[in-house]
């Protein structure tokens, strides 16, 4: 017994070290956004951000459509098979959604998700900025995709970022030093989350690589579009979704935008929350190119250069088939998908020539695929496909 207590009381001193460390390093390296960062990950038992974390946040409103409207729903006995249920609930599976020919064919929901509950979309969001780019475009506020992204960026003007154009920020090949990383706690992944600074975070970066030349996924290239949209337009990222987007495709809920601070600027690389149904309007007006009813709401030109692939090298050296403007391509099926993603399983798939929008939430994903015959398939989550086809068999 005596020896138990020598080893607990041993291990109580350790902590405490360990503890007075961790502080020290904190406050000497001025990362204080690790404080939130362990308040609501490691001690809720958790590694990492959760699609419910909008009231640990300051954030702005997105109000509804005045003129809401519901999915027509078919009536079906589309059913999960046994194995697809398990399948679903072991990835923490918290909604899914199929619309076929604008009626819903299936729709379900888990663990106290409900229809109307709003839930972080993560990086699926960074494709509702790029449509936001595109509005600004067409209005003309926005000259060229090639312009500098220095002409509204005045931390751009040096250092080789005069180089970096928007087009290198919505093709991800900006070749600045982001470190993307959903595990680290010391990457700008993690501070861009849980710190209090965004723009001097994303304005800090140095350019390592030359723009344009290699896909390289980094949300910081995202947040630098949301500051030339509140640039361009004179409104926050919020306000000019709702005003372009939101308010016109007969939203049910209002969505909520995550800030960096109380009336700081949004997370525009992450953290846009909505509905399932919403999110699925979303991917309506991802097929129908821009169009809700009769009202062209982004130009179609800009919507066909959105789903096209750039000429790149992606992070294995192969051509890049998996990324258009700030939304993830999939053209290696019979149809082509398009689709917004976020790290923890977020998804909205439309595949246009099929009439097929699928929204998933929840809270995790499988891995990306590394290796593939098909090489169209590398670069894709495997579930991912597993959505396709679960969908594709409902009637």
């Amino acid at each position: 017994m005596k020896k138990v207590k020598t080893i607990l009381k041993r291990l109580g001193q350790f902590l405490v070290l360990l503890i007075i460390l961790a502080n020290l390093f904190i406050i000497l390296s001025g990362r204080f956004y690790l404080y939130k960062g362990i308040l609501y990950t490691y001690l809720h038992g958790r590694t990492g951000p959760s699609i419910y974390d909008k009231d640990i946040f300051a954030s702005s409103l997105v109000k509804k459509s005045e003129n809401s409207q519901k999915w027509a729903v078919k009536s079906t006995k589309n059913q999960l098979s046994g194995q697809e249920e398990t399948w679903m609930k072991e990835l923490k599976t918290s909604s899914f959604l199929v619309i076929k020919n604008d009626s819903i064919i299936y729709e379900n929901y888990w663990n106290g998700h409900e229809k109307n509950t709003v839930s972080n979309s993560f990086s699926a969001a960074k494709t509702l900025v790029s449509l936001l780019i595109g509005i600004a475009l067409d209005e003309g506020k926005i000259k060229s995709l090639d312009e500098s992204a220095s002409v509204y960026l005045p931390d751009f003007k040096d250092g080789g970022k005069e180089k970096i154009t928007i087009r290198h920020l919505l093709m991800m090949s900006s070749g600045l030093d982001w470190e993307e990383s959903g595990k680290n706690p010391l990457s700008e992944n993690a501070e861009s989350y849980y710190g209090t600074d965004l723009h001097g975070l994303v304005t800090r970066q140095k350019v390592i690589n030359v723009p344009g030349k290699q896909l390289n996924y980094q949300s910081g290239n995202s947040q630098l579009l949301g500051y030339i949209i509140e640039k361009v337009t004179k409104k926050t990222v919020s306000q000019y979704a709702e005003d372009k987007i939101w308010s016109k495709i007969n939203t049910e809920n209002d969505g909520f935008w995550s800030l960096d601070k109380e009336n700081g600027d949004e997370k525009a690389f992450c953290c846009f929350y909505g509905s399932t149904r919403d999110f699925a309007k979303i991917g309506k007006l991802i097929s129908n190119k821009g169009k809700w009813n009769s009202e062209q709401i982004i130009s179609e030109s800009y919507m066909d250069e959105m789903l096209k692939n750039p000429i790149l090298k992606t992070e294995e050296g192969i051509e890049n088939l998996r990324y258009g403007l700030h939304i993830w391509t999939y053209f290696g099926g019979k149809n082509p998908a398009y689709y917004c993603r976020g790290i923890l399983g977020q998804y909205i798939i439309s595949i246009p020539n099929e009439k097929l929008i699928i929204v998933r939430t929840g809270e995790e994903r499988m891995s990306n695929i590394k290796k593939s015959a098909d090489k169209h398939k590398i670069g894709h989550p495997q579930d991912f496909f597993k959505y396709i086809e679960i969908a594709r068999r409902f009637d």
